[in-house]
Parts: C-alpha cells; sequence; structure tokens
C-alpha cells in the first residue's frame, strides 16, 4: 500500500492536531509530523497545507523574529480550526474502524 497516497488525505487533520498541541513554524510542523511517525511527509506538502488552512480560517499566524536567520511564520489553531479537527477526527474514526472491520473479518468459505 502506497503511505503517501494515504497521508494525502489525512494531512489536514494531522497538521492540525500537530498544531492544536502547540503553534509551529513550517520546518517545526514537518519536523513533528515525522518524529510521530509520519516520516514520508514532503516538507512542500505540509507547507502548501498550512497555507491552505490558514486561508480557510482554520489557522492563525504571527511573525517573530529571529536572531539566527529570517522571521518565522509561526501558525496557531483557532476555534474554527478546532472545530475542523473534531469533525475529521469523528470521521477518520468511523472510516478507521470501518476498514479494521473488514480487514479483521474471518474470511467466509465460497
Amino acid at each position: 500500500m502506497d503511505a503517501s497516497q494515504l497521508l494525502k488525505g489525512v494531512l489536514d487533520v494531522a497538521v492540525l492536531a500537530v498544531v492544536r498541541d502547540a503553534d509551529g513554524y513550517g520546518y517545526d510542523v514537518v519536523r513533528r509530523l515525522r518524529t510521530a511517525g509520519l516520516e514520508e511527509v514532503g516538507d512542500a506538502s505540509v507547507y502548501g497545507t498550512l497555507r491552505r488552512l490558514y486561508q480557510a480560517g482554520a489557522l492563525t499566524s504571527y511573525v517573530v523574529p529571529s536572531d539566527e536567520g529570517p522571521h518565522r511564520k509561526y501558525y496557531a489553531i483557532n476555534d474554527r480550526g478546532r472545530s475542523v479537527l473534531e469533525d475529521s477526527t469523528k470521521t477518520w474514526r468511523t472510516f478507521a474502524d470501518t476498514v479494521d472491520g473488514l480487514l479483521t473479518r474471518p474470511e467466509v468459505a465460497a
């Protein structure tokens, strides 16, 4: 099974879950996703997801100056984002339970 195809379908919810725990800038979010087990997540995919969620009103952003390079744009979840995350979590759990039930069901002899 191609994990990258599965990741495309759940990246929004994964990003929202990561910034729910703590605000983060682009590469920080990438690193946290990879540390959580999504090792194959691409930088560009995460940056695009952050921009899309921000434009959809699910995230806010703010800039933090950095002494070690360019300023960093941090993203934070807001009330709309928390609502999207809650709805997406319910959808994911239902879907995962359904697929798990299909995979663990005993085979029926023909």
